[in-house]
This record gives C-alpha cells, sequence and structure tokens, in this order.
C-alpha cells in the first residue's frame, strides 16, 4: 500500500488528492484551490504549500503525482529528475500558459518534501499514436523539426473516461467508434478507433480547437498580423487575447462560466451566442470526427460542463439525429448514465483526472522500488 498525493493543476484552479493505492486505490481526501489565473507561479506554488501544512493527513507521502499538460514526445508517465525539469524548462514556449506554475509547484514540493519522489504525468500522451495525417501542421517542414506539430491534450481525462466505457461493458471501448468530448472551461474532443485516439481538437497548444471560457480555439492565423498591423499588437498581447480574452467571455462581454450565461440569455443577446456558437462548434467537431471515425457507436460527454449542463448537451445533439444521436429529454435533466435512446450510445461520466495520476504514479514508484532492490 503506498500513499500518493496528486497535484492537477488547470488553469484556473488546482485539485490535488490523496490516495492510498494497491490491490485497490482509495481516495483519502480531495481539496481545491480557486481563482489562480491571475496569479504568478510562485505565488501559487506558496498557496498550494500552505494549505498542504493544514492538512494534518499529509505526512510524507510516498510518491507524488503531477499532472504536466505538454510532455512533447513523451508517451509515459517518467520520475522528475533534473534532466526532466530542464527539459520541461527549454519548450516552456510551447505552453507558455501552464508549464512555468507546474514547474514551481514541482519545485517548491521539492523543498517541502525533499525525500519523496516525484512523477510527470503527461497530457499530451494520450495523443502520440495519432496517425501523421493528425499531427502535421501544413507549415514548412523545417518547424516539424522543431516540435511544431499538433499535440492534443486533456490525455489524462481522455485515459478515464476510455476506463470508465470498459468498466461499464461498452464494448466501443475497445473495438469501435467513440468519440470523447471533455467539456469544461477547458474544451476539447477527441476521437478514438478500437481504443487508440485518431484525432483531438486541441493542437499545438490548448488554445486550439472548440471555443472555450476564455480562449478563442481555432482563429484565421491572418488574424494576428492584422492586429499587429492595426493596433501594434504584441506576441505577449495576442496570447494574452486568445488565451485569457477570448472565447465565451469574449464574446458574451459577461461571463465564461456557461451556467450565468444560460441564466441571462433570454435577456441578452450576447449570451445566448456565446452559448449558441459553443454548442455549433461542439456539433461540427463531432461530425468532422464521425466523417474520420466512419461513423459513432458512442459519444460520451464529461467535464463541467458536459457532466452538469444538459441544456448544453441537448443543443449540441440537436441536428445530430442522421448518425443515429437521439437524446431522451428526461434521461437528460437526470443526468443519467445514458442519455440516448437512439443507435448511438451518449453517456455522461464524471471524468477523474486525479485517479489516473494516482494510478500512473504508483507504477512508476513500483519500477523505482524494483530497480533498487535490483
Amino acid at each position: 500500500m503506498s500513499i500518493i498525493l496528486t497535484i492537477n493543476a488547470g488553469s484556473s484552479s488546482i485539485r490535488f488528492a490523496l490516495f492510498a493505492t494497491g490491490a485497490r486505490q482509495l481516495r483519502l481526501m480531495d481539496e481545491k484551490i480557486e481563482r489562480i489565473g491571475s496569479e504568478t507561479a510562485s505565488v501559487t506554488a506558496d498557496r498550494l504549500v500552505q494549505k498542504l501544512k493544514e492538512q494534518a493527513s499529509i505526512a510524507a507521502p510516498d510518491a507524488i503525482g503531477h499532472r504536466v499538460v505538454h510532455g512533447m514526445l513523451h508517451t509515459q508517465p517518467e520520475r522528475v529528475t533534473p534532466g526532466l525539469l530542464e527539459e520541461l524548462r527549454r519548450i516552456t514556449p510551447y505552453d507558455p500558459e501552464h508549464l512555468p506554475r507546474e514547474i514551481a509547484l514541482i519545485e517548491a514540493l521539492q523543498k517541502h518534501f525533499p525525500k519523496v519522489p516525484q512523477v510527470a504525468c503527461f497530457d499530451t500522451a494520450f495523443h502520440r499514436h495519432m496517425p501523421a495525417v493528425a499531427t502535421l501542421l501544413p507549415i514548412p517542414r523545417r518547424y516539424a523539426a522543431k516540435g511544431v506539430q499538433r499535440y492534443g491534450f486533456h490525455g489524462l481525462s481522455y485515459t478515464f473516461l476510455l476506463g470508465e466505457l470498459a468498466r461499464l461493458g461498452d464494448p466501443a471501448a475497445v473495438r469501435g467508434r467513440v468519440i470523447l468530448a471533455h467539456l469544461g472551461s477547458g474544451a476539447s474532443l477527441a476521437a478514438v478507433l478500437d481504443g487508440r485516439g485518431i484525432d483531438t481538437s486541441m493542437g499545438f497548444t490548448p488554445a486550439a480547437g472548440l471555443v472555450m471560457g476564455t480562449r478563442s480555439g481555432d482563429l484565421d492565423p491572418g488574424l494576428m498580423s492584422y492586429l499587429a498591423l492595426t493596433e501594434c499588437m504584441t506576441a505577449a498581447q495576442f496570447q494574452t487575447l486568445v488565451n485569457h480574452e477570448s472565447g465565451l467571455i469574449g464574446i458574451s462581454e459577461s461571463s465564461a462560466d456557461v451556467r450565468d450565461l444560460l441564466e441571462r440569455e433570454g435577456a441578452d443577446a450576447r449570451a445566448r451566442e456565446a452559448i449558441d456558437l459553443f454548442c455549433y462548434q461542439a456539433r461540427k467537431w463531432i461530425g468532422a470526427f464521425a466523417a474520420a471515425l466512419n461513423g459513432v457507436d458512442t459519444l460520451v460527454f464529461a467535464g463541467g460542463i458536459g457532466e452538469n449542463s444538459a441544456p448544453v448537451r441537448r443543443r449540441i445533439c440537436d441536428g445530430l439525429q442522421f448518425l443515429g444521436v437521439e437524446i431522451d429529454d428526461t434521461l437528460n435533466r437526470q443526468h443519467a448514465a445514458r442519455i440516448s435512446t437512439g443507435a448511438v450510445a451518449v453517456r455522461v461520466i464524471r471524468t477523474d483526472e486525479e485517479s489516473v495520476i494516482a494510478d500512473l504514479t504508483r507504477r512508476v514508484l513500483q519500477m523505482i522500488d524494483e530497480g533498487e532492490a535490483t
């Protein structure tokens, strides 16, 4: 039995949990630190360490597992070493929105728990087996040699969702056509064929793909040069624009929270347009992935919006009847495990990235122990 602390740092909050792992995995604690979006990485790290000090149940875990959003070409979780930390620092330009905070958290916990091994669990690893046609960017090949390609993210969530589909006995989890929709403040979809991801909506960075809470999703690349020419916008300002000022908050000019927008849409046209755009784009991505998969057997909704917003699920699925998607409104309002009556199984699954981090960290810890034993 090992005690594992998991750290899941997102764009607006940090979830940390404590697990007892062994033959069975038991969650001992689950906490969250909110509103970290505007903080510096060091301030967030200090807040986390202080929060951990307040938890009597956390003396010294056997290992600490981190969600690391960008892992480049890594296909497996890895123990944090000086070499890995240096690599993460080097690739910070690939993901300046997440990596600096994640590195700061690792370093802060090294000081707080100096003898405890830490493990990096990469969000990109799930997508490493996508075919070349799904990873190539149509720019000069010399950039591909520098690592500029489509990577995809939310991989820990997708790993959990596929595992849950298998546990539920859905045959499409192993042999079939699955579309996974992780819809939250950050939102993406993935196409899975016979248990392996073949495409995903996010690309080189997590700002690509579907419109999100504060992220733009896909944009015409000419927009950057236009804003540079007409508003003297710098690359840093454009980065802020597409990651923190766009998406639902940009369209609605009031909120990035779908719950707020649904309450206001009757009287606020901008709020209605923001919800309409989100649902329309999600529906288009589902249609595109159905084409890539040559049909769909199972559609899964997860994430804060996907799990909890029946109106959004209904509006996304409206118009997908041609694929065999038929939503039962009563089941949908009840957030039932299966909300469909048609040929396509439409499921609502509460994702759990922390449990995946704990399991992956346990495996690495086991390899470390076995290596020391030999």
